[in-house]
């Protein structure tokens, strides 16, 4: 592939049994290997965080949040530049660390990379853009609003696309002026974590404005009700999301939930079949259907099922699957075989439900084959739950009334997606559909970092993250009042 396996910038010496608190320093929680799903090889063994381990990265980040906050401006902003400018440096060693920690294929790695460093320049932007707001207040006295940081942000990142998912709430949260905990996914805690420590200790962020420690629960626990946490941004499962809600709303803190989905991408019967074809293997196999907002329910005009089912059978049965790292292959392993027998056991149930088997449907390990059902109705697990695997679910529709029935009957409602050259009708069935992103002409896998991302209902709490959502995201109105002297009450 030309890209050296010989670490440089991710030297293990950094991580070895260690996390990162503005230092590399030992836990309390003691160790594990990080181990490659395609191979089964070492990584890395990395520290893990306990409680206690991250009961003392919240206090560190708190004593250096106020240093960091006040910084120059743009101080602050040559430094995201500069960790900007680090990602394209070393771009090559971290695709390749990332392709192997997580098993995605390289192009797949790639743009993470690049999008890591799109998100650190976006961020340095953001520093010196307006801050605040004068409003109208009587005579002699100056008002106006500004946005000030929360104080210590903790992070809860997933494994699917851990340096993205990362950056883009590490990235605006610190520009902003907090601190920030970040606990990556103990499965990939250098893609995920480790780079982005790297990154910022060669910038020159300050000692402990950002403490990176991958760990458990009970550690994901521990940052989540640490009294000096102020926001949590979580991306992860529905599930873990519901826990963290409640323990925020508990705890008075802020909170921005980024979950699962279920997303719907309509067929209509007018569509161009290769290009149908095209965009549903796209956005249902994309890193082995390990995404939040995969499609995760083809809904196809009746008139072409059939010959839109053929086309896609063709590309299941001749999409190469195997190690990333030989870059031959279009699909790498399943991050475990927990996802994976979760996974096969959704398609095997749907299939004894009424649904077809028409390809794929079984695994080699870690490695599973792209997957096409047919027949999948309400009421079956292949319908109504997140597979997070690479499995097409088709289920056909009569009417546009009908397309936007199947596409609402979900708790989900992340993305959605309508593929028809008659852009008037398809916008007016889109306009229908419950979901937090819509995409006329496309599949549902998009995200530009500039684009407020987030669902409704159980796909997220309302909020959003990237581009103009941000600075709602990571700071809080303070309104400031200012008069020459103080005046003379009558009490």
């Amino acid at each position: 592939m030309g890209i050296a396996e010989t670490p440089a910038f991710l030297s293990p010496q950094h991580w070895d049994e260690r996390v990162f608190t503005g230092t590399w320093t030992s836990t309390k929680g003691g160790a594990r290997e990080v181990v490659e799903p395609a191979t089964g090889e070492v990584l890395a063994r990395v520290g893990i965080a306990d409680g206690a381990d991250m009961g003392q990265a919240c206090e560190a980040a708190a004593a250096a949040q106020p240093v960091w906050a006040a910084m120059a401006p743009r101080e602050r902003a040559e430094i995201m530049r500069r960790a900007g400018t680090l990602f394209e440096q070393h771009a090559e060693e971290l695709a390749l660390f990332i392709a192997r920690e997580t098993g995605g294929i390289l192009p797949k790695a790639q743009h993470e990379v690049r999008e890591a460093a799109t998100l650190c320049h976006l961020a340095a932007g953001s520093v010196l853009q307006s801050q605040g707001v004068v409003l109208p207040s009587t005579p002699g006295r100056l008002s106006f609003a500004r946005r000030v940081p929360h104080g210590v942000v903790g992070v809860i990142s997933p494994f699917n696309f851990p340096l993205i998912l990362s950056l883009r709430a590490v990235a605006p949260a610190l520009a902003a002026g907090n601190a920030v905990v970040l606990k990556p996914d103990p499965q990939t805690p250098v893609s995920g974590g480790f780079i982005i420590a790297r990154v910022f200790e060669e910038a020159g962020l300050p000692a402990g404005a950002l403490q990176v420690l991958p760990g458990g629960a009970d550690a994901g626990e521990a940052l989540v009700t640490h009294p000096l946490t102020r926001m949590i941004q979580f991306t992860g499962s529905t599930a873990v999301g519901r826990l963290i809600g409640e323990q925020c709303g508990k705890h008075l803190k802020k909170v921005s939930l980024e979950l699962g989905g279920k997303s719907a991408l309509i067929v209509l019967e007018d569509a161009d079949l290769d290009l149908a074809a095209s965009n549903v293997a796209w956005g249902a196999w994309l890193h082995q259907g390990q995404i939040c907002m995969a499609s995760g329910r083809v809904l196809v005009h009746e008139k072409i099922a059939p010959a839109l089912i053929a086309k896609l059978v063709e590309k299941a049965e001749h999409m190469p699957v195997g190690d990333p790292k030989t870059g031959q292959v279009a699909l790498g392993p399943m991050i475990n075989a927990k996802q994976v027998e979760r996974a096969y056991g959704i398609v095997h149930d749907s299939v004894q439900a009424g649904a077809k088997l028409e390809a794929g449907g079984t695994h080699e390990g870690l490695f599973f084959k792209p997957t096409v059902l047919s027949g999948v109705r309400p009421g079956m697990r292949a319908f109504a739950e997140e597979v997070f695997g690479p499995v097409v679910n088709i289920s056909t529709f009569a009417s546009d009334d009908e397309a936007v029935a199947l596409a609402n009957d979900t708790e989900y409602g992340l993305a959605a997606a309508v593929i028809s050259p008659d852009v008037a009708r398809a916008l007016a069935i889109g306009d229908r559909i419950k979901t937090g992103m819509l995409h006329i002409n496309d599949q549902t896998v998009n995200d530009e970092c500039v684009n407020p991302f987030g669902g409704m209902g159980c796909s997220g709490n309302g909020g959003r993250v990237g581009g103009p959502a941000d600075v709602d995201e990571y700071t809080q109105w303070q309104w400031v009042t200012v008069k020459g002297e103080a005046p003379q009450y009558p009490f």
